[in-house]
């Protein structure tokens, strides 16, 4: 960078001296559209139960979506993203319910599409470890997660994500050559409009505990994932992820968790000029939340934080944030 003039003519507290002209200079902003709201999805009737790990955040049944889907319209949120609390009777070894056009997904699809047409995009999580005995993303064997075998399931799962009406589609699940797969199942019935964001750049993080609470998978998950998801040391691999999914056919890149792998966010959008979202994982939330109700922080930790994925790159963000913007944007 060439700095032009110098002290006293160059003073760069001037533009900072007034509110008016620290906003009218500020070079990054947050509004409504730069978020994605994350559903738990329950069983039952009329249920909202708050989840212990993350204060403020809830499981929803469908039939009682109406209130958090309203807030975000109002909010000007373009996507809602959705993720199912299987119950524990219908999870088997193979994730069998991915697959029933009658689970939670499904339902929730088909109530929210009914209700608010297009004025609200609904993202679909392809995985398979919502549904599976043994908590994993996809097919176990001895140990080992089954790739290819996986990738038939997937298939699946989006194909039927896609006839109930989800608008992006969002592979999780960290199996190589996924992505290529399900972009041409999806075109050959029919879906060529149907959107993929990847997950391409997902870690073997430790920030995800409150959200496998939440789906019901904490305890059932045996082992670790570090045979597929990234080891958190490496942003080259990142890449190069990132490089295939493209080719494969990938609208849009995830990058998750979001806060402690800003660098890679930067160095994907730099490198790819592609839509590029951030996910505040759940983990992200409950240490800040706790944070601010302990009075550690103040409430405005959570604009500047949510800022900085904007200010690294990011198209979007997914956070549960942006059930309170009304509060965090005002």
């Amino acid at each position: 960078m060439i700095i032009t003039g110098k002290y006293p003519n160059l003073r760069m507290r001037r533009s900072r001296k007034e509110e008016w002209s620290r906003r009218l200079v500020r070079e990054n902003t947050l509004s409504g559209s730069d978020f994605v709201l994350p559903i738990f999805l329950t069983e039952g009737i009329n249920k909202r139960q708050e989840i212990k790990s993350m204060k403020g955040v809830y499981r929803y049944s469908v039939d009682n979506l109406s209130k958090i889907i309203d807030r975000a319209i109002k909010n000007e949120v373009p996507m809602v993203a959705l993720f199912p609390n299987t119950n524990i009777k219908l999870k088997d070894k193979n994730g069998s319910e991915a697959l029933n056009e009658n689970n939670l997904v499904s339902k929730a699809i088909i109530k929210i599409k009914n209700k608010y047409k297009n004025n609200i995009g609904i993202m679909c999580d392809v995985a398979l470890d919502p549904y599976t005995s043994h908590g994993h993303d996809g097919l176990l064997k001895k140990k080992e997660i089954l790739n290819d075998e996986t990738i038939k399931v997937l298939i699946k799962q989006s194909l039927l994500q896609a006839q109930m009406g989800c608008d992006v589609i969002a592979p999780s699940d960290m199996m190589d050559g996924r992505i290529g797969e399900i972009r041409k199942e999806l075109d050959k019935n029919g879906y060529e409009n149907v959107q993929i964001l990847s997950y391409a750049v997902k870690y073997a993080s430790s920030f995800y505990g409150p959200f496998r609470e939440a789906v019901g998978s904490k305890k059932k998950l045996r082992g670790n994932k570090k045979t597929y998801q990234m080891d958190y040391g490496n942003l080259n691999e990142g890449l190069r992820e990132v490089a295939i999914d493209i080719k494969e056919g990938a609208d849009m890149i995830m990058v998750k968790p979001g806060l402690p792998y800003i660098d890679v966010i930067r160095a994907v959008k730099d490198n790819f000029k592609i839509p590029v979202l951030a996910y505040q994982v759940s983990g992200e939330y409950s240490l800040l939340d706790n944070a601010i109700r302990n009075k550690i922080l103040s409430y405005e930790a959570i604009y500047e934080t949510l800022l900085s994925f904007k200010r690294a790159g990011a198209n979007a963000i997914i956070s549960y944030y942006a059930d309170y913007l009304n509060k965090i944007l005002k």
